[in-house]
């Protein structure tokens, strides 16, 4: 605006067009009065509480400003712009009387997973015009994990009892049907469980350690691969009326091909923990996520899978490796998209530990998608969470 009124100005006086000076001396006296407008600082300081600080991918998690002015006259109107990640959230706080705090709540996106930013949160104060603008900081930055969402999915039996002439080893799973050994007595043990005698032979409490012979086993595997996730084609359609192509759809983020994979796995994992039966999960590469043996808790395991991120791994061998190693059994659930599944050849030699293998593909299947399992490999398709639980309760009764 400013350049342009100059050259009005400039050109006024030889071509003889007085108008383009009065143009010119407007557009010069719009900017100075819109640097003028801006040019008082706005004295607001703010604190910024994010409620709650853990959220599922698409709920509601609300930021809570506690705004004070330090002006000796309250000011009638305070702009904001909070920064979310990728997004901007603007905020209009009302009258601030001097001295006295305003409180003001807004909601913040949350239709991505992972830590996300929240901040830098400035003031600005920007002309009526547009023209001139300034923004200062007034609050320190914070962060709100958005988790995976967890839906009810039962757990799946794995058809076969474990031990079945009673454990081996101090490390078979906690229970209170099958007698183990005596150990020393640790508090918080069932008092009932003391043995008497052998408390009174050494001198000690002991107690009696039972073991659960049938406690089902879960092995979660999420395929983390980017090329296991094609990218849905872009719809070429066109809306007659405005001659567009018509806007993405804000939800259908929450039910991206990878995002609803790590979302199975959650589901599933979080059943088996809240139940307190054994779980190990881990992706592509070998890394486990969560273990109960470890002690992991339903919220370390949605923490652990809210940060995680696709890699570039080429073939499923990393977990195929690190479950062979492993004496797992039970019941294996891999969740995985349409895209490439390279590796998955290697299934059969994981058909023998495993009694109930599962294979979950999110996302809609391409045309010719056609990808050969073994006869004992069970696989489902879903494209939505209803989808998940529906094809998942027909599974959990087969």
């Amino acid at each position: 605006m400013l350049g342009l009124s100059v050259l009005l100005l400039a050109a006024a006086w030889p071509t003889g067009y007085p108008e383009a000076a009065g143009l010119g001396a407007a557009g010069i006296a719009a900017v100075a009065g819109a640097v003028a407008w801006t040019l008082p600082p706005q004295r607001v300081t703010a604190e910024r509480t994010v409620l709650p600080a853990r959220v599922a991918r698409g709920d509601r998690a609300d930021a809570v400003l506690t705004l004070v002015d330090r002006k000796r006259r309250g000011a009638r109107r305070v702009d904001l712009e909070d920064h979310v990640g990728d997004s901007v959230v603007y905020v209009t706080a009302r009258a601030l009387p001097t001295g006295e705090p305003n409180v003001t709540r807004y909601a913040l996106p949350t239709r991505w997973r992972g830590r996300v930013t929240v901040g830098p949160l400035l003031a600005v104060r920007a002309d009526p015009l547009g023209l001139a603008r300034r923004a200062r900081r007034c609050a320190a930055d914070t962060s709100v994990l958005v988790r995976p969402r967890v839906h009810p999915l039962p757990l799946l039996s794995s058809g076969r009892a474990h031990h079945i002439e009673g454990p081996s080893s101090a490390n078979a799973d906690g229970g209170s049907q099958t007698f183990h050994t005596l150990r020393g007595y640790v508090l918080g043990d069932d008092l009932r469980r003391v043995h008497w005698r052998s408390s009174a032979r050494t001198g000690e409490l002991m107690v009696r350690q039972m073991v659960d012979v049938s406690m089902p086993h879960t092995t979660v595997l999420l395929d983390t691969r980017t090329t296991a996730y094609p990218e849905p084609a872009v719809s070429d359609e066109v809306d007659e009326e405005r001659g567009e192509a018509p806007p993405p759809d804000a939800d259908a983020a929450l039910d991206e091909p990878f995002e609803l994979a790590v979302e199975v796995a959650a589901s599933a994992a979080f059943s088996a923990l809240l139940h307190r039966f054994p779980l190990r999960v881990l992706t592509e590469t070998g890394t486990v996520v969560a273990d109960s043996r470890r002690g992991g808790t339903p919220d370390d395991l949605l923490d652990a899978l809210a940060v995680l991120e696709p890699s570039d791994e080429a073939t499923l061998a990393g977990a195929l490796d690190e479950l062979e190693r492993s004496r797992a059994g039970g019941t294996l659930v891999i969740a995985t998209g349409h895209g490439d599944l390279a590796g998955i050849a290697e299934l059969p030699r994981m058909i023998a530990r495993f009694e109930r293998v599962l294979v979950v593909r999110t996302g809609r299947p391409a045309d010719g998608d056609g990808t050969a399992l073994p006869q004992d490999v069970h696989r489902i398709s879903v494209d939505s969470p209803r989808a998940l639980v529906a094809a998942w309760q027909r599974e959990a009764i087969r």
